[in-house]
């Protein structure tokens, strides 16, 4: 593989943060490499955390994060809550698009209809807003169907678009990826933010540098940015030791100790706001790709039981994650708001439980079904799936695994062509809502439900989330949201696996800083 020297890449992420101000004359280029690949450069497309991660340095929000996750002015430089559905937000003044077009409020809200569009999965970042009315050029207020306590956090990942430059490129409608549609929005990018994407090579490289008329200052000395995404654990981490990358995440965790002992190289440990596990079909009538006809046997209660009861998490931890996981029996880690550690407590394995309820469900030799898995996205992914399939083995069931890279495997399990498949989701709000209403809410055309892919439906905890949408005491809404977590727990709607550590490592003369949302921002990263 070869590795291109000349650009930037950038930087890791914000819980530890280091600031840093940077000294004219020392623009440096910063190479970065990952495992995946983002998915498009539509910014409404895809909820997908690296593709977010990475359009973030061109499209940004009215609000963003500060290191420590405090919501501080972006394109919108103040608001006012005016009533409790209506919220007033006052424009930056002076903004221009990458393209030169300026940026005014009718862009606001142009990009509210454009991401509300089905077809795409980020609804759940303007979810509760039922209108964007323009007051003036540089006003506008959301009108909510009700209090929305996570507003703001939302808005972060609400990207601004140009309505200008989409109308011209006839690039109004969000690209519906699941249909493999192309349009000038998925391979071109035209924001406001800290740096223009100059080049995207599907699978080789993205190419960044600073947007010189940027209104907000560069913290580092990254102008320059490469992004290269390399599958092959083996190869990010011995481009790294050559000197060929500055900074490698999705480190593999069979290298961090020798990483660390490298005088060469420095390792940041930390652990996401990520949870991954297996979400299971429990809406199809018949189970896809399973021996099983006539039924789904997930949709008994027994059998989601003893598939959880079946996995050896702390085998996982030890053996496959070598330590760097905490084994997980919800939803949420530890950074979410509505974590309790009371209520993460992991059940023994008990593969003579799981064999028991098995054959009370009516299945006593135990049935095939097939795993989906993504084999470039999460810490080893592929390998878990794979020790998955030797566990759920052990108590009579046979798995099919279908192992693929990322682009493929979102795209097929989103069109629930699936028995089962393996997901990670981190928590972009910091709040438990986020997973709850995209995972367990009932499926509907808007954010509900938006990544529910096991087709999950259950009244009960319907009601328990939508009353935390608009519960503004916190005493309630916490007792709400811990509801909701326990009853999808004792339901066994999914198969948490474990909560994701993420180390990366760097050359010495690097400076990141680590984000708990795994959203590197290349405005932070210097090179020396």
């Amino acid at each position: 593989m070869t590795f291109t020297r000349r650009f930037t890449a950038a930087f890791a992420v914000a819980v530890a943060a280091l600031v840093i101000t940077a000294v004219p004359g020392q623009a440096a280029t910063l190479r970065w490499a990952a495992q995946n690949d983002i998915l498009t450069l539509d910014p409404h497309s895809q909820n997908h955390a690296t593709t977010h991660s990475l359009l973030a340095h061109s499209y940004e929000g009215l609000v963003r994060y500060t290191k420590d996750f405090q919501v501080e002015p972006s394109l919108a430089t103040s608001w006012q809550q005016i009533s409790p559905t209506q919220w007033r937000f006052n424009l930056r003044k002076g903004v221009k698009f990458h393209d030169g077009s300026p940026f005014t409020a009718d862009d606001v809200v142009f990009s509210y209809g454009r991401i509300m569009q089905p077809q795409g999965t980020n609804q759940i970042y303007v979810f509760g807003v039922k209108e964007v009315k323009k007051i003036d050029d540089y006003t506008v207020d959301m009108i909510l169907s009700g209090p929305n306590p996570v507003l703001l956090h939302q808005f972060v990942n609400f990207r601004i678009m140009s309505k200008i430059w989409s109308v011209k490129n006839k690039a109004e409608n969000v690209q519906d990826y699941v249909a493999r549609e192309e349009s000038f929005a998925s391979r071109n990018a035209n924001g406001t933010g800290p740096y223009i994407i100059k080049l995207w090579e599907p699978d080789k490289r993205i190419v960044m540098t600073a947007n010189p008329a940027w209104w907000d200052k560069l913290i580092g000395n990254a102008t320059d940015v490469i992004y290269t995404p390399i599958k092959a654990d083996a190869t990010r981490v011995s481009a790294l030791l050559a000197g060929d990358v500055d900074l490698v995440t999705d480190l593999p965790t069979q290298d961090v100790t020798r990483l660390r002992s490298d005088p060469k190289i420095k390792v940041l440990d930390g652990f996401e706001n990520r949870t991954i596990f297996i979400g299971m079909d429990q809406h199809n009538p018949e189970l896809l790709y399973s021996n099983v006809k006539g039924k789904n046997p997930f949709k008994d209660v027994r059998v989601r039981k003893a598939l959880n009861l079946a996995v050896d998490r702390d085998a996982i931890k030890r053996v496959t994650m070598r330590g760097l996981s905490q084994p997980a029996a919800i939803m949420i880690a530890p950074s979410v708001h509505g974590y309790g550690s009371d209520i993460d407590k992991v059940a023994p394995v008990d593969v003579e439980g799981a064999k028991k309820l098995l054959a009370e469900a009516g299945y006593p030799n135990g049935f095939e079904f097939g795993l989906d898995c993504p084999n470039n996205r999460y810490v080893n992914d592929e390998e878990i799936c794979q020790a998955l399939v030797g566990m759920w083995a052990r108590a009579g069931l046979k798995v099919k695994l279908n192992a693929q890279p990322m682009a493929s495997f979102i795209a097929k399990i989103q069109k629930f062509d699936h028995s089962t498949y393996m997901l990670g989701w981190g928590v972009a709000t910091f709040d438990a809502l986020f997973s709850l209403q995209s995972l367990l809410r009932t499926k509907t055309t808007g954010a509900d439900g938006s990544f529910n892919l096991g087709r999950v439906s259950d009244p009960k905890l319907d009601a328990l989330i939508d009353a935390a949408k608009t519960e503004t005491d916190p005493k309630k809404r916490d007792d709400l949201l811990r509801d909701a977590l326990v009853l999808t727990r004792d339901n066994y709607y999914y198969v948490p696996l474990h909560h994701q550590m993420r180390p990366w490592a760097m050359k010495k003369n690097v400076t990141t800083v680590y984000k708990a949302d795994d959203a590197p921002e290349s405005r932070y990263a210097r090179v020396d």
